[in-house]
Order: structure tokens, then C-alpha cells, then sequence
């Protein structure tokens, strides 16, 4: 059986195109770099180990790392992913590195525009700042007119819209409603995203897998 999967295993790494293989970096150190593959348990790879699909570690330091997925060479830092074009079709989860203080900021995009979010299971709706919406091009104040209450008691104004897509790592809903509020802050991805999703928190890692 172990000779069955060494040769299942030689294939996956030299198949060319034909191997569609997602490569998510969470944990970055001097010469080492930790590694999800293909939805995967975490692994801890040392520069110059390939892994049995064929992930390479070139080099490594606390900002970044090299990769040789797929026969390119590209570089890595916290989070980032790769994916070749067979995968990127059918991805349906994605695993987010916590940062120091214990919170999952990722890049993503809002109708197609670039945005960072920070998640966050206490908001109800995926939540930005007007600034950020006029930057996107979102047509908020055609919304429905709400207030909110900030943490220190005072009732802000918002608008409650409907974004045509929301991306994170390359996982994608469609039709998610949101929240523009007059106040500044992060952009939040609040649970109009994640109820749509399962998660699952494991030590310093949080994978989101598509529901609908």
C-alpha cells in the first residue's frame, strides 16, 4: 500500500498542468515556513524540503517566503495562497492565519475592488466605513438609512446594502448584505458572510468552507 501511494504521490508533483494544487501560507519564521496544501493539516516545511505534491521551499524569513508550487517560483508572505487554474474553479474553503493579537485580517475584494477585512463574529452584517464604499464605487446612501450603536453609546448613521460579491482568499458569495456606516474603522466580515459558511477555529488557524 505505501508503494501504491509513493507512486500516487510521484504523480500528483510531476503531472503538469493536470495537478491543480492550493498552497496557503499561515506561519512564517527564519528558514522555515508553515504550510497548508490542498486544504490540508498544517505543515512546517524547512528551506530546501519538497513536499510530496511537489511544494518546494526555497527560502524563508519572518516577512515572506519563496515557493516552488507548480513548476513557478512565487513569493509568499502571511496568508497568501496559490492555487493553480484547475483549482481556482472549485475552491470552496480557505484558512486564515491569526496575526499577534489573535485576529484574522485577510486581503480580499468587495465587487471587485481590493479591500483588507478583519474578521469579525460579533458583527451582524459584513460592515465598512463610507469612505471605503465611495472608494468601491457603491451607491450606499440609494440604501436603507439605520443606525447603529458604537461602543461608546453614540448611535451612528449606516446604510444597509447589497454587494454583488464578496471574496476572501479566493472563496467568493454572491448577493451578501451589508452595512455602510458614517463612522471610520476597519472593514469588518460579519456574519451576512460567515453564516453563510462553516468554520472551523483550530489553535492559530481559521478555516471558512463554503455552505451556499
Amino acid at each position: 500500500m505505501s508503494h501504491r501511494f509513493l507512486f500516487a504521490a510521484a504523480l500528483l508533483a510531476f503531472s503538469g498542468a493536470a495537478a491543480a494544487i492550493d498552497v496557503n501560507v499561515i506561519g512564517l519564521f527564519p528558514g522555515m515556513a508553515v504550510v497548508v496544501i490542498d486544504r490540508g493539516t498544517p505543515r512546517t516545511l524547512s528551506v530546501g524540503q519538497r513536499t510530496p505534491e511537489g511544494v518546494l521551499l526555497v527560502s524563508a524569513d519572518s516577512n515572506a517566503a519563496i515557493l516552488e508550487v507548480d513548476g513557478k517560483r512565487e513569493r509568499f508572505t502571511m496568508g497568501q495562497h496559490f492555487e493553480t487554474s484547475a483549482m481556482t474553479a472549485e475552491r470552496s474553503s480557505v484558512t486564515l492565519p491569526a496575526n499577534e493579537r489573535g485576529h484574522f485580517i485577510a486581503d480580499g475584494a468587495i465587487n471587485g475592488g481590493h479591500v483588507r477585512f478583519l474578521v469579525d463574529t460579533g458583527a451582524t452584517l459584513v460592515s465598512m466605513p463610507a469612505a471605503e464604499a465611495k472608494r468601491l464605487g457603491i451607491d450606499y446612501r440609494a440604501g436603507t438609512r439605520v443606525y447603529t450603536t458604537v461602543a461608546d453609546g453614540r448611535q451612528v448613521p449606516g446604510y444597509l446594502v447589497m454587494l454583488d460579491s464578496v471574496s476572501i482568499a479566493g472563496l467568493t458569495l454572491l448577493n451578501v448584505e451589508a452595512m455602510v456606516r458614517e463612522a471610520g474603522g476597519p472593514i469588518l466580515l460579519g456574519n451576512s458572510f460567515l453564516n453563510r459558511t462553516e468554520m472551523l477555529r483550530d489553535g492559530q488557524s481559521l478555516t471558512l468552507t463554503k455552505r451556499f
